[in-house]
């Protein structure tokens, strides 16, 4: 898409460097040629012989009591094999959940969402289940909503869940607040008299959807000991095994789970969706059953980006130094918990942006309402605080009559920086010099549209090919914007990985074997893992297993945590097995060899040389018959939750940051909006696959860009019912819709992270969006503290 550049900071702790498809290299994917051939096999391609077809009927208004259902006509349809609801599920332990079990498998008695799931039926045709699920009939008598923040915590507000038990005062105030986290530093009524300028101002950030290509899908087998095998599309097994085994009444051992295709994910497969439901009627009907949501179903079927309301307050010094900032954030959880209270840890610990700032004032809670489920997506509550601290950075910058950028690096954070929780920044955080180098990297070149005429590309112009303007009132304008996020699972949360490795020979060949739990949905994972194991173990060869359950957990593929936490653990496995193997070579050599003694022997090219290059012996020679086999976990250094009065507390593993700067064209008369470019620089730590790299911060940026002018999932007020279930209606960028993505990547290593490398894929997510924002404001002059970005928001007709 684009030319990328590279800068080496520190050394990293790279064990061995010769051996070719090692890290550092930018090797093909193994998946990649099969997946734009369409040869991949995905999820939703599996088949079993005599497998029967799931559908599920879900609740088409957003509060009701459930006061009657009848399946009579769609059990008596040919074909139907099962129809179940709530009162046929077999255990006693009928809710699941990420972090608060409150998700009911089926409707008990009320619904609590647009969309929730009700009944379930299994038949031998997929047209067959879903017209018999047409012919359940629901009687419901609708109960008053919750929508926002003033209906769900009003003193009169209906309860979405009743007598939680985590509930009281202080912490959480008022039921209907899923978590609450305020941070207190500092003094701020007393910075704030130090303060020349202060601005304030109040943001919303619209639904976003991760709109992941692959649907929901999956297929339970069961199996002749009772138990069930699930082969399913999903972020983290050992989750979902977790959450699956408890409501089938089964031991874990006898839910056997396997990674089938993913078709990408960023967030939205880390809850259950069909999974419990497939299993089910798979163990209902004896037989094989299969689940594959259509787009309108997959709208329903997962969790959305939290919707947020942010009001900030900034003061500064006239010579540009930040005194003190308050903020107060409101995120939209839905009706069900998923992964709000870690979301709203990361909202109000990374509130305060990449910035130096001893006094502040933070409160962020999510809350329970009638709309969509929100939890998990790329970026994880560190977004929506992106776009409304950036905008605030601007507005400071605009009174103080400063650069934005340089206003920005005068009060960035660097390494040694006390975060607003008190966690000491212990690693590099160029902030400073990211913003550098997007404002000097080249501008793209003006467009002279009064010269363009007819032979004008229409693509290039806001509106494109729908031909709309020829360049009548079309300015342009420059924004930038910088942000943080965590890497890793936070505050005390038990973050591991697994992985077991095999060494063993194969035709003559040392052939490594990697087995890990990890998911893999688009990130490049199995890549690195296999780069990681030729690098420790000096082989060409190298097996990736198939991600299933029958190794330990490898933790969720999110959080930009999977290279760190299961490559750190694929690197300490090999390590032991790199070291099992020269024991072995010293007990058969050493006496005949006193090189065997030196302490650093390296494993190159199959084989065992010192560090001078001396070949002491063949790795195929050493092992003979015998296999080197070994499996071990791999945790970060330890965190702590943060305190629920202060906020104080070590909470982060590690910090990664990325900025942008872009360029857009606004036809200011019709309100439509062409992003021209969409720089970037950000520091990964080390580029283990510097091509996989660049992919995962274009992408980023590509879905932080969606957010910014088109990307809103609409739930109308009155009835909170989702409007635009579609990609008909709900939009995101195309390839005529993405920019030039220029990406700079610094190499600073971190030292405590395997190889030094840094989580990358959430960050440019964070700062392209404000970016988009502020270079829109700069063309336009106007406000714009919503998004996404509307025509009728710059036309002046809302």
């Amino acid at each position: 898409m684009a030319q990328n550049t590279r800068t080496v900071g520190t050394p990293t702790n790279v064990t061995q460097k010769h051996n070719k498809g090692g890290i550092g290299e930018s090797t093909l994917r193994p998946d990649g040629t099969l997946k734009v051939t369409g040869e991949f096999a995905y999820s939703s391609d599996m088949w079993h012989e005599d497998m029967l077809w799931g559908q599920t009927l879900r609740s088409t208004v957003a509060h009701a009591e459930i006061v009657s259902i009848d399946i009579s006509e769609a059990l008596a349809m040919p074909g139907v094999y099962s129809v179940l609801t709530y009162d046929d599920l077999p255990a006693e332990m009928k809710n699941y959940g990420l972090e608060i079990q409150d998700t009911p498998v089926l409707a008990n008695g009320r619904v609590r969402h647009h969309g929730e799931p009700v009944a379930l039926v299994a038949a031998d045709h997929p047209e067959t289940a879903r017209r018999a699920a047409a012919k359940i009939k629901i009687d419901y008598r609708e109960l008053p909503l919750v929508t926002d923040e003033a209906s769900a915590l009003a003193a009169d507000a209906p309860l979405i869940h009743e007598g939680r038990d985590d509930h009281h005062s202080g912490h959480v105030p008022h039921p209907n607040i899923v978590h609450r986290q305020p941070i207190i530093r500092g003094n701020v009524e007393e910075a704030r008299k130090r303060a020349d300028v202060i601005v304030e101002g109040e943001y919303t950030f619209g639904m976003q959807d991760q709109a992941f290509l692959g649907p929901e899908s999956g297929l339970a087998v069961p199996s002749e000991d009772g138990g069930v095998d699930l082969y399913v599309a999903t972020q983290w097994l050992h989750s979902d095994l977790k959450q699956i085994a408890p409501v089938l009444g089964l031991p874990e051992e006898k839910v056997r789970m396997t990674l089938s295709g993913v078709g990408g994910a960023f967030g939205g497969r880390e809850d259950i969706s069909m999974q419990i439901h497939a299993c089910l009627l798979a163990l209902a009907t004896n037989k094989p059953v299969k689940i594959v949501y259509n787009r309108f179903e997959s709208f329903f079927g997962h969790v959305h980006r939290h919707p947020a309301k942010l009001w900030y307050e900034h003061g500064a010094t006239k010579d540009g130094k930040i005194t003190h900032m308050k903020c107060k954030i409101v995120l939209d959880g839905g009706a069900y918990a998923s992964a709000s209270p870690a979301v709203v840890g990361n909202a109000s610990s990374l509130s305060v942006g990449p910035y130096v700032i001893d006094d502040v004032d933070i409160e962020a809670i999510a809350l329970y309402t009638n709309n969509p489920p929100c939890g998990a997506m790329r970026g994880f509550g560190a977004v929506q605080a992106c776009f409304a601290y950036e905008a605030q950075m601007d507005k400071l910058a605009a009174k103080l009559g400063m650069d934005p950028v340089e206003f920005r690096q005068l009060n960035a954070m660097e390494m040694g920086t006390i975060m607003p929780t008190g966690q000491v920044v212990d690693s590099p955080a160029p902030v400073a010099e990211l913003l550098r180098r997007v404002k000097a990297r080249p501008l793209p070149p003006e467009r002279q549209w009064e010269t363009a005429g007819e032979g004008a590309d229409v693509r290039a112009l806001p509106g494109g090919l729908s031909n709309t303007t020829h360049g009548e009132g079309v300015v342009r304008g420059v924004g930038y914007a910088v942000g943080i996020k965590n890497v890793g699972f936070s505050e005390g949360f038990d973050d591991y990985s697994t992985a077991r490795v095999r060494l063993e020979v194969i035709n003559g060949e040392p052939v490594a074997m990697v087995h890990t739990a990890m998911a893999e949905v688009g990130q490049g994972g199995v890549t690195v893992h296999a780069q990681i194991a030729r690098t420790e173990l000096g082989v060409t060869q190298v097996t990736i297993h198939p991600a299933d359950t029958q190794v330990g957990s490898a933790g969720s593929t999110s959080a930009s945590r999977q290279t760190y936490m299961t490559g750190g653990a694929v690197k300490n496995t090999c390590e032991a097995v790199r070291e099992a193997l020269l024991e072995m070579g010293r007990r058969k050599n050493g006496s005949y060899h006193p090189a065997w003694a030196h302490a650093e022997l390296l494993l190159e090219g199959g084989k065992v040389v010192t560090d001078g290059g001396e070949v002491l012996a063949d790795i195929a020679d050493i092992l003979e018959n015998e296999a080197i086999d070994l499996e071990l976990e791999f945790r970060h250094r330890p965190t702590v939750a943060f305190d629920l009065k202060t906020g104080q507390g070590d909470g982060h593993v590690q910090y990664t940051f990325a900025a942008h700067r872009a360029v857009v064209e606004v036809d200011t008369e019709l309100g439509l909006v062409k992003v021209v470019e969409l720089a970037t620089a950000q520091d990964v730590g080390k580029a283990l696959n510097m091509l996989s790299v660049v992919g995962q911060i274009q992408g980023g940026t590509t879905q932080g860009l969606g957010v910014a002018v088109m990307e809103e999932i609409i739930v109308d007020p009155k009835t909170a019912k989702v409007r635009n279930p579609s990609f008909t209606d709900y939009l995101i960028p195309t390839i005529l819709d993405t920019p030039t993505i220029p990406v700079d990547v610094l190499e600073l290593a971190d030292p405590n992270a395997p190889y030094g490398l840094r989580g990358l894929g959430e960050a440019p997510t964070l700062s392209s969006t404000p970016a988009v924002l502020a270079a829109i404001r700069q063309a336009t002059g106007l406000e714009l503290n919503k998004t996404p970005i509307r025509p009728e928001a710059l036309t002046g007709t809302l």
